[in-house]
């Protein structure tokens, strides 16, 4: 017999790899938002950790940009993972069964900062400190729901970085921000070997995944799949926050 999680952890994970193969970015997102329909964000976080940190050092080592990214992003990317070394407790802790509303709401702010196509900019003598706030409220967003990108990724577009040199950037900054957490998951006994057979599942299925959307986004509208994207995101962060306003 099959066990009915490792086929929905082999699902989600295909799904969002195929998400990340064409859209650059959308791994942690899409499966910690659909694993937690049927788990805690921890639980869920703790499974994509291993996947998550893998796929973005490939992508990170993709691209000639990775001087200027550090030299640009190092505030960001110290002070978001000082942001979750100080967040460490808030998905695990007594305030925990919020996270899945938190997670809820933060994938509607998403996706409505995405579809409204909403344009922020940042001037170059203020990148430095914006980037160090950006970064400890990225932290902590993280800490408690095991998503990256409210605030970073609009501050990202924000900076004025160019197509190639932004997607190797959200693989330089999820690292940082992905291990980081690690450490959390691990201080708080969530990384052991009951995720190892869970985690290597996800982790072929991400990569099966990631390697079709790479070949699909060559044929496909990659603007147009976004959106379709960014709906599907808000509706399930409607569905989480309801279920979980009305489970209270």
């Amino acid at each position: 017999m099959f066990d009915p999680l490792l086929i929905l952890i082999a699902a989600v994970f295909a799904l969002a790899g195929f998400v990340k193969g064409v859209i650059g970015l959308g791994l942690p997102t899409v499966s910690i938002g659909l694993l937690a329909v049927a788990m805690p964000p921890a639980q869920a976080l703790a499974i994509v950790i291993v996947p998550a940190i893998v796929t973005n050092i490939w992508q990170t080592l993709v691209g000639g940009y990775l001087r200027d990214i550090l030299r640009r992003l190092w505030p960001l990317m110290l002070a978001t993972a000082i942001g979750i070394r100080a967040g460490a407790g808030l998905m695990t802790g007594p305030y925990a069964h919020h996270a899945t509303l938190v997670l809820g709401l933060l994938l509607l702010i998403y996706a409505g900062l995405g579809l409204s196509q909403a344009r922020f900019q940042v001037r170059p003598a203020h990148e430095k400190w914006v980037g160090g706030l950006v970064g400890l409220i990225t932290g902590v967003v993280a800490a408690a729901t095991g998503v990256q990108v409210i605030p970073s990724m609009p501050f990202m577009q924000a900076i004025g970085l160019e197509k190639d040199e932004l997607v190797q950037a959200l693989g330089v900054f999820f690292t940082v921000a992905t291990l980081a957490q690690a450490f959390n998951l691990t201080e708080a006994g969530l990384l052991s070997a009951t995720t190892a057979l869970p985690g290597a599942v996800a982790m072929a299925t991400a990569f099966a995944g990631m390697f079709v959307g790479q070949l699909v986004r060559a044929r496909m509208d990659a603007a147009q799949f976004r959106r379709w994207f960014l709906v599907a995101m808000g509706l399930l962060g409607l569905y989480l926050a309801g279920a979980t306003i009305a489970s209270f």
